[in-house]
Order: C-alpha cells, then sequence, then structure tokens
C-alpha cells in the first residue's frame, strides 16, 4: 500500500482563475536563467528542449504584472538572458513559500499517519481535478474601462503601457466578475484565434484588436505553423496558421506582423 510520502510532496505552483500555472519547473528554468544567463544552457541544465524554455519564458512574462526575463535570441548557441530585479523577487517568494509548504506538509503527514480517515479524504482533495484551460495566450493585466450596454459589456484590458486589448462579454458576467477599472485579470486568446496579416497592409476589418509585432519565431508543422509574436512591454502572442498561409505572407523571424482578434473571442478571467 503506498505510504502518505508517495502522494504528498511539497510542489508550489502559481495559478491563475483559468488554470495556467508556473510550477516548479518553470522557477527551476527562471533560477537557472539566473546562473547561466543563457536560455539555451539553462534549457539544458534543466532538461529542456530549447523551444520548450523559450515557450516557458514566455509563458512566465506574459503571466506576471512585470517581465521576468529579459532575453535576446540568438539561436542555440546564441543570444543572452537576464533575470530582472522582478524575477528575482519571484524567486525569493518561491523559495521562502516552498520552505513553508514543507513544514506544512511535515505536519500534515504526522496527522496523516495517526488517522486514516484525515489520510483518506487528503488524498481525495490533493487528487481532485483542477480546472485547465488550451488556450496558448495567457495575459496577466489590469481593467482600463468598463462601458455597459444593454446585453453587452465593452471591457479593455492593460497588458503593458502600449498593449492592451478590447474584450466583450455579457453584461452579466461583467457585473458578476465585478469588473471596474483597476480590477487585475486575466485575458485568455487561443492560439488557433489571431488572424495574421502584414502590419503595412492590415487593410479594414472589424476586428476589436489589431495589435502589431515582430515574428521571433516560427514552428512549421505538417500542416501548420506556429507564429510567436513579440507585441511589446515584454508580452508575446501565439497564433497558429496553415503552412500555405505562412508561405503566403512569407512569415519569417524579422518580420513586422499585424494580429487581427475579435473582441468577443477574448475571454476573462480573475485570479
Amino acid at each position: 500500500m503506498s505510504s502518505v510520502s508517495d502522494f504528498v510532496r511539497p510542489n508550489l505552483t502559481f495559478a491563475t482563475a483559468a488554470g495556467h500555472r508556473a510550477g516548479e519547473d518553470r522557477f527551476a528554468l527562471l533560477a537557472a536563467i539566473g546562473r547561466t544567463g543563457s536560455i539555451s544552457a539553462a534549457a539544458k541544465e534543466v532538461g529542456l528542449s530549447y523551444k520548450g524554455a523559450w515557450d516557458a519564458v514566455n509563458a512566465l512574462n506574459n503571466l506576471f504584472p512585470k517581465r521576468l526575463v529579459e532575453a535576446k535570441p540568438g539561436g542555440r548557441k546564441g543570444g543572452g538572458a537576464i533575470v530582472t530585479d522582478e524575477g528575482r523577487r519571484v524567486l525569493a517568494l518561491h523559495a521562502r513559500l516552498s520552505d513553508r509548504l514543507s513544514t506544512v506538509l511535515d505536519e500534515l503527514r504526522a496527522v496523516m499517519a495517526d488517522d486514516a480517515g484525515v489520510a483518506a479524504a487528503t488524498r481525495s482533495l490533493l487528487w481532485s481535478p483542477i480546472m485547465k484551460t488550451s488556450a496558448r495566450n495567457a495575459y496577466h493585466g489590469t481593467v482600463g474601462q468598463v462601458r455597459h450596454g444593454a446585453v453587452n459589456s465593452e471591457v479593455t484590458v492593460e497588458l503593458a503601457p502600449e498593449t492592451t486589448l478590447t474584450a466583450i462579454v455579457t453584461r452579466h458576467s461583467a457585473e458578476e466578475m465585478g469588473l471596474k477599472p483597476g480590477l487585475d485579470i486575466y485575458a485568455l486568446v487561443k492560439a488557433n484565434m489571431p488572424i495574421l496579416t502584414v502590419a503595412e497592409t492590415p487593410g479594414r476589418t472589424t476586428a476589436g484588436n489589431e495589435l502589431t509585432g515582430t515574428v521571433i519565431s516560427l514552428e512549421t508543422g505538417a500542416v501548420n505553423s506556429e507564429v510567436v509574436l513579440d507585441i511589446g512591454g515584454g508580452k508575446t502572442l501565439t497564433a497558429i496558421v496553415t503552412n500555405v498561409s505562412a508561405e503566403a505572407l512569407e512569415i519569417a523571424p524579422g518580420k513586422r506582423m499585424t494580429a487581427l482578434i475579435q473582441a468577443s473571442q477574448i475571454i476573462l478571467a480573475l485570479g
């Protein structure tokens, strides 16, 4: 029979209400970047692929109010990266909370060892499903303005000083969530939602959001391509396009592109 220690281990994870998480693996990567000054070197140290490490860095920078890592892509053998002051503060907080968590779990193990009922209840609680979302883009931001209509509400979310998103939600949802200026919030955008166009010629569209940025990576699959844009303020946006579209638009690292996103396609969540 499994012992208590088989299923109760200290593993601190920062999570949003939408299920996006920054767990031990990402904090280990963050610490490794601080030691090595390189994303590629840090990836090798923690056992991640180069792309996986970049995805983790982009996710961390998107999820926290300020960027945790400043990096310059330079290929697998080039480029550099530093952990920002904010990143060091987050690492220090993670270390302190992890230490406290270990102490609490040691106390819990002692109680569970003496009480089978508590052990069973704890196992059920710890193994309960955790809400997850398939949205690739998850941004931490602040509510800027809320304009209520008869049925829907228009909400602007400030991701960075130069970067905002506009979302349309039902008025009932806006009121139920208590949306108001200054409120911390998360904006979720699935990678298949943005439509990419060449930055210089987006044309007239009905999209509520036009985010212009620079392509920092392009990964081509059998049918689709994954495009990552640097949209400013330490934020990135991931979009999935067909290979045919990627070739037609001549998408490549360094090219300026505009992502068009309908306001109704953005999901808002409270932390």
